[in-house]
């Protein structure tokens, strides 16, 4: 078998490099390569420094609920991958391979030949007449208006939203979009909460459900949602979560984002010798808005803000008991060329309880300056 950096090396060699437009709201336009009747190869490199003052200067990492950008103090890779998509009138798929930080930490749970995949996935159009698909493998999650893809995102870090709700999904799915281009209607079967290895001890699987119309280019707006569990059957926590956002004007001089994300699971079961009983009935809810605003510099450049909350206090997916945290950020993008965003991003967290490391022991407040440069290709 082949290692990862020789698959790497294989396309690479495999094309010559032409560019076209990216369909994204990002500052850059992505290039393609094609090599032959739909095929399209992509790539996409994202270097970063993070320089974190809060933290002791001993640590080199960012705090535990972060998964992007997540090295202190060194330069670093968060995300590449290499992409080859095969479409047809009838037919799609698509490979990217990935390295990076991010991988690191964001698939740790996962088997060792997974982690590399960005994307594996296959699909067939089951209508000649309607943009209806039928998808299965492994996809980038379509819960939440921010990926892994830092260029495509309104701001350089992820928020705690994003960074606490699945990055991609495995699975397989039904998509449907209206000949208007309105509307987007997806139902999916999936493996679990953010997992292609199936969580031991949960039998599932689990349904995931993407509701989006677009009555315009200006205003976007969507419902997804995510039934199921990420804990083992014997404890008979079913998970119910939702994900709501807007997003007007992306491509104008002045665009926001407002967003609500709000999930609950079903407290434990707890077993005394032959009695089985619920830990108090009900559920643990955690949620989190957010609002991002950005408005255009310059042909060339954005500034955006934005504030978040999330109130996790269950410790269901943080894992800090009383979790309560206000982020605060202040982005400058600058676009180089057309395919090459260099960014900046300055971040301050404050919580309810004393959580950060710091050189003089806990603290209840982070802040942190963060620089990228992302070159598509």
């Amino acid at each position: 078998m082949r290692s990862f950096p020789s698959v790497v090396a294989l396309l690479f060699a495999t094309y010559s490099v032409a560019q076209v437009s990216d369909t994204t709201t990002s500052a850059t336009a992505q290039a393609a390569v094609h090599t032959g009747p739909g095929l399209t190869l992509t790539g996409y490199v994202e270097a970063y420094y993070v320089h974190d003052f809060t933290a002791p200067k001993t640590s080199q990492e960012r705090p535990a609920f972060l998964y992007n950008h997540k090295r202190n103090r060194e330069v670093n890779i968060n995300l590449a991958f290499v992409k080859a998509a095969y479409t047809t009138a009838r037919v799609r798929s698509n490979l990217a391979l990935q390295v990076g930080t991010y991988v690191q930490y964001n698939y740790a749970a996962e088997q060792g030949l997974v982690k590399p995949i960005f994307e594996a996935n296959a699909g067939v159009k089951l209508s000649r007449a309607k943009d209806l698909w039928l998808d299965a493998g492994i996809f980038t999650s379509h819960i939440g208006f921010e990926s892994a893809i830092s260029k495509d995102c309104w701001t350089l870090t992820r928020s705690l939203v994003a960074e606490n709700s699945p990055y991609y999904l495995a699975g397989a799915k039904l998509t449907y979009n209206s000949g208007n281009g309105r509307w987007t209607l997806l139902g999916m079967v999936t493996n679990g909460w953010q997992r292609v290895k199936k969580l031991e001890g949960y039998s599932g699987p689990s349904i995931s459900t993407q509701v989006q119309y677009r009555p315009s280019d200006k205003l976007t707006l969507n419902w997804s949602s995510f039934l199921g569990s990420d804990r083992p059957d014997s404890l008979r926590q079913g998970r119910f979560y939702n994900n709501v956002y807007v997003i007007m004007n992306p491509q104008g001089h002045f665009g926001l984002i407002l967003g609500f994300d709000i999930g609950a699971d079903r407290k434990p079961v707890v077993r005394t010798g032959s009695t089985i009983r619920v830990d108090g009935g009900g559920s643990y809810v955690w949620f989190s808005p957010v609002v991002i605003a950005r408005c255009k510099a310059s042909d060339k450049s954005y500034v955006a803000g934005r504030v978040e909350y999330y109130d996790d206090r269950n410790a269901v997916v943080i894992g800090i008991p009383g979790f309560q945290t206000f982020g605060y950020s202040l982005n400058y993008d600058y676009a180089i060329l057309p395919n090459a965003l260099l960014r900046m991003e300055g971040k301050v967290y404050s919580s309810t309880k004393a959580l950060f490391e710091s050189a003089r022991g806990l603290t209840r407040s982070n802040a942190s300056l963060t620089t990228s440069l992302a070159v598509s290709f």
